[in-house]
């Protein structure tokens, strides 16, 4: 859509295809194998390459909701087909990943709607107000965060608590995670400053066999507990660093 509005900017990246493969974010696609929530990359644009800016901002902003929409709506098609075909099991981990993915689409569509900077419907809105009104709108975009939070409301069980713990224990996960010492992670940099020069060659044999590594840790399951390897590792240890946090917290403020 940027590109037909005149921003080439996702073409010379290679960005502008249906392969999936050219936009996934590796830690965002282990993440949604791990924890069920993770992220692609985000489309590069430059609204200032747009021939007709106003419109261009519009279409191109509407755009997003409107694939996520648009994917919703064929995946349900599909879970419908499978579930009249009795091939999917209405108890079965797939059912479930099939009704999340559906409604996470639909949940992202609606809210990326909202005319809150910077999300797409604020980019919307301005596309048609004056520019008068239009420089008005960008002074409140410093406040956006608070006023997010004030339409999403903090009371427990509400959506602003949720994201707000979601969004605590994914940087853990993905903090354990980054540490783990194989690579393209962190933690396998960090353990090479450590190896000796004979040890480092070794390890460095390895790393081709990295990515299947890494799958493995995700798939195989311990029997009996019906969890993974990777899991066994990281959430233990994100419930340990949660309960220390809590803790510390708990003593600053007195509780």
């Amino acid at each position: 859509m940027a590109n037909r509005f005149g921003d080439a900017t996702a073409r010379r990246q290679g960005r502008m295809t249906l392969n999936p493969i050219h936009h996934l974010d590796p830690i965002g696609s282990l993440m949604i194998l791990l924890v069920g929530f993770g992220w692609a990359k985000p489309v590069p644009i430059n609204p200032l390459n747009f021939n007709q800016y106003r419109s261009g901002l519009r279409w191109v902003s509407f755009a997003g909701p409107m694939s996520n929409l648009v994917f919703a709506f064929f995946a349900l098609l599909l879970y419908s087909i499978l579930l009249n075909a009795a091939l999917l099991d209405p108890a079965g981990l797939f059912n479930l990943f099939m009704v999340q993915l559906i409604m996470i689409n639909i949940f992202i569509a609606i809210f990326n709607l909202i005319p809150i900077p910077p999300l797409d419907g604020s980019k919307i809105l301005m596309s048609f107000l004056s520019d008068a009104n239009l420089g008005l709108y960008r002074q409140i975009e410093r406040y956006s965060i608070l006023i997010s939070l004030g339409v999403i409301g903090l009371e427990p069980g509400g959506l602003a608590n949720l994201f707000m713990g979601q969004l605590i224990m994914i940087n853990i996960y993905i903090a354990i995670f980054n540490l783990i010492p194989i690579p393209p992670l962190d933690g396998s940099k960090i353990l090479m400053s450590f190896l000796s020069d004979a040890n480092l060659v070794l390890y460095r044999q390895i790393e081709r066999y990295a990515p299947l590594i890494l799958i493995a840790l995700i798939i195989i399951r311990i029997p009996g507990l019906n969890q993974s390897i990777l899991g066994m590792i990281v959430f233990p240890l994100a419930n340990g660093i949660l309960t220390f946090y809590n803790l510390i917290i708990g003593m600053l403020m007195g509780f």
